[in-house]
């Protein structure tokens, strides 16, 4: 191979690898939609073509080359991939190599249980430049290095699979990428396959002397292109067609991949409802405590706690992905969201928290970025997981006191009061409301008699509610008896007593109920509503959220206004037989109960655990991390000496002891290899022998001629003989060597692949 046909080689060959890297790396832009997933793609395709040239130049071994990439991959891992851990943006700083580290190894399931797209939020970008450096790395240095150069597609290929099994759920119309990928590597395919084919011609022009072989060889190399032109052109039109025919299809369904398989981390089945605790907040301790301050929103802002849209009859609960798709699911979230399509004011508050403690996290409207600000910023930073089906946040770690962020959102528009008749129904998916008391049903058929429309009777519902309805919440001396809970028992006895007397707990759930006998998709809100910046007990509220086809999830408030309750008359009293109560919704009376069951938190009930058995955990911690660091780490080499044992035993134990010896001379040969020596390519035993200068191996070269050439198959105790000169003579090449020397022999390449461009950029 001449000089310059080298160098159009290797500059065909890489933009040709450029190209499907960057066609495969496209498919990681559903999970990222971040420029700096562009920046981190050009600059690790840059990075590794200069590793595998270097390493190409240079004829580096397997393990300098892989030493070389690591050195490379953190310099440029932490401005690439975690830049929030940089100074003046390019300076790594070793909380950045940490997370850089860690990342490559954690950074996969994370990815999986953050709502998509992640952006550029911590070190998640790691998993991307693993895959992106890695693959211009390997896929260069297997079409420089190696004597099959069609293998170097393969990283492209594994790249692209690995986007789409770490992407989205919904079909993002992977198919364009798909088919442009394999024009890309059926073009790489044939580039190699004709580049084989151009080597053979020109061993072939080397051997002929006369025109009409030399035309003959012409004709061959011209008829190699035509073939390799035609089938580029053919496959193109398929393509081609292919696309079309891709984006004429509607996609029809969520396709399978990495992220619907794991479990979800945060399942509010878990916890109690949060409106089962509605009534604690008006304890004589808790009214008129402090809970959290907040600034930024002006007074009557209501402030979400959680969103409640699962009603089974007993109690009113936040839904979860794995109980229904149509709640959505809890997943952890990159910094930011992008709401600019939602029409509504924008909000920016900060909330420091003062005696209220839970998972779920006060918000307002709809998310769009968090900041904590606190001590335990990261602790809550990492166990924050928000719904964005029902707009519901939550910490694991609970929030207690001193803790405080700033949040941003987009409250959406809604309609005016004298807008409420018009609305219509939305198209929301909700969890079914499977139960709705008779008491419940006959008194909504008293309010909306003589409406039609469903925004009329909308209205005329909540309209009777405010003209029938008292608030009472049961805890004042003063105040007439209002049972709490919100179960179907309860809500019947709301309108069968003679008063119809109860609080946001009773009201609101009554009204999803009634919304949803009248078609609107309901749900309801617990949280608090303003009154000066220090929100104490006494603000909390229940609200409820029906969704329309003009302004989607519309808030509307059903409670009845403050005003005195007459006394129940005694005739009412004799009319009303309700029957027994057949189940009794979760009690929760006082400040002891409001304890939140969760499975993931039984370690607060456990006593402390003593100081030396915790250092003794964390020690092992390190240990567990440093050793899973170092298996990353050690893979590659472990699978290149797992490679070559393998290849010695098939060899040991051929079908034929015929097999065998020549197996054990084979692994002579590669025995040479991996020790740096250069047997003639075509040479005979006793030339390859001759190279290593050693008698043994001239008395190995004989043995096997012998037996090869003898007509006889050898016998098992010839075999055991010549076998034990092996590994002898490979005891020999070892002597002299230092124990780094004799460790790079054993994950040399040299012997599993070899060298195809071996005098390139000659010195």
């Amino acid at each position: 191979m001449n000089r310059a046909f080298s160098r159009t080689f290797v500059v065909v060959t890489s933009a040709i690898i450029w190209l499907t890297i960057a066609l495969a790396s496209a498919a990681l832009w559903p999970i990222y939609r971040s420029a700096a997933l562009v920046t981190l793609i050009i600059v690790s395709v840059i990075a590794g073509s200069l590793v595998a040239l270097a390493s190409l130049w240079r004829k580096w071994s397997f393990p300098t080359t892989s030493l070389a990439a690591i050195v490379v991959f953190l310099i440029i891992g932490v401005p690439l991939a975690v830049p929030s851990e940089t100074q003046y943006g390019i300076v790594p700083t070793w909380p950045g190599l940490a997370d850089l580290v860690l990342g490559v190894a954690l950074g996969w399931k994370q990815v999986l249980t953050i709502s998509l797209p992640v952006g550029s939020y911590q070190a998640l970008l790691v998993p991307a430049l693993v895959l992106v450096f890695g693959a211009t790395v390997v896929s260069l240095s297997i079409a420089f290095r190696t004597k099959g150069p069609e293998l170097s597609v393969i990283p492209s290929v594994v790249l692209f699979l690995a986007a789409v099994a770490f992407g989205p759920t919904y079909p993002d119309r992977p198919v364009t990428i798909a088919i442009a990928l394999l024009v890309a590597v059926a073009l790489a395919l044939v580039w190699f396959r004709w580049r084989r084919r151009r080597d053979t011609v020109n061993a072939l022009e080397a051997a002929m002397d006369t025109a009409g072989e030399a035309r003959r060889r012409r004709e061959f190399g011209f008829a190699g292109a035509r073939t390799a032109i035609s089938a580029v052109i053919i496959l193109a039109i398929a393509a081609s067609a292919a696309v079309v025919v891709a984006n004429a299809l509607p996609p029809n369904s969520n396709r399978s991949v990495l992220r619907t398989a794991i479990v979800e981390p945060f399942d509010p089945r878990d916890y109690v409802s949060p409106l089962a605790g509605f009534r604690r907040y008006w304890q004589p301790s808790t009214a008129n405590s402090v809970l959290f301050e907040v600034s930024g929103v002006p007074l009557g802002t209501r402030i979400r706690l959680a969103t409640l849209d699962s009603y089974d009859g007993v109690v009113y609960a936040v839904g979860s992905g794995r109980v229904s798709s149509e709640s959505g699911s809890f997943a952890r979230v990159p910094s930011r969201f992008d709401q600019s399509s939602v029409t509504g004011d924008p909000v920016a508050m900060t909330i420091t928290i003062a005696s209220y403690a839970g998972v779920w996290l006060p918000t307002a409207g709809l998310f769009e970025e968090i900041d904590f600000t606190s001590d335990r910023a990261s602790e809550l930073r990492d166990s924050f997981y928000y719904n964005r089906v029902t707009g519901t946040a939550a910490v694991t770690e609970r929030l207690e006191s001193g803790d405080s962020y700033s949040f941003e959102g987009i409250l959406p528009a809604q309609p005016s009061n004298a807008e409420i008749s018009s609305l219509t129904p939305g198209n929301a998916d909700v969890p079914l409301i499977g139960v709705a008391p008779e008491e419940l049903n006959e008194k909504l058929d008293e309010y909306v008699r003589g409406a039609t429309d469903p925004g009329e009777q909308l209205v005329a519902m909540l309209a009777g509610l405010t003209t029938d309805g008292y608030v009472s919440h049961g805890v004042g001396v003063d105040e007439p008896a209002s049972r709490s809970g919100h179960s179907a028992d309860r809500v019947a006895e709301l309108f069968a007593e003679s008063r119809m007397i109860g609080d946001g707990e009773q009201y609101a759930t009554a009204a999803s109920i009634m919304a949803n006998r009248l078609g609107f998709p309901t749900r309801v809100v617990l949280g608090f509503v303003t009154s000066d910046s220090q929100i104490r007990g006494n603000d909390v509220s229940a609200w409820i959220e029906v969704n329309t086809a003009e302004y989607g999830w519309v808030t509307i408030d059903p409670n009845p206004p403050l005003r005195e309750i007459p006394d129940e008359d005694p005739d009412d009293i004799a009319q009303v037989a309700r029957p027994q109560t057949v189940v009794q919704p979760p009690e929760i009376e006082s400040d002891t109960l409001n304890r939140q069951s969760n499975p993931d938190s039984e370690q607060a009930l456990q006593p402390d655990l003593d100081p030396l058995l915790q250092a003794v955990l964390a020690v092992l911690r390190s240990i567990g991390w440093t050793l899973l660091v170092l298996g990353v780490i050690a893979a590659p080499f472990l699978l290149i000496v797992a490679a070559k044992v393998r290849r010695r035993l098939l060899r040991r134990r051929a079908d034929s002891t015929l097999e065998q010896i020549s197996g054990g001379w084979q692994e002579f040969e590669d025995s040479m290899l991996d020790h740096g020596y250069s047997p003639p390519v075509s040479g005979t035993r006793t030339e390859v022998a001759a190279v290593v200068q050693k008698p043994a191996a001239h008395d190995l070269a004989v043995q096997a001629d012998r037996a090869i050439f003898s007509g006889a198959d050898p016998k098992a105790d010839e075999v055991d003989t010549f076998w034990t000169d092996v590994t002898e003579l490979e005891s020999q090449l070892h002597t002299g060597l230092s124990r780094w020397a004799r460790f790079k022999t054993k994950i040399s390449l040299r012997s599993l692949g070899g060298y195809s461009v071996t005098s390139l950029f000659k010195r």
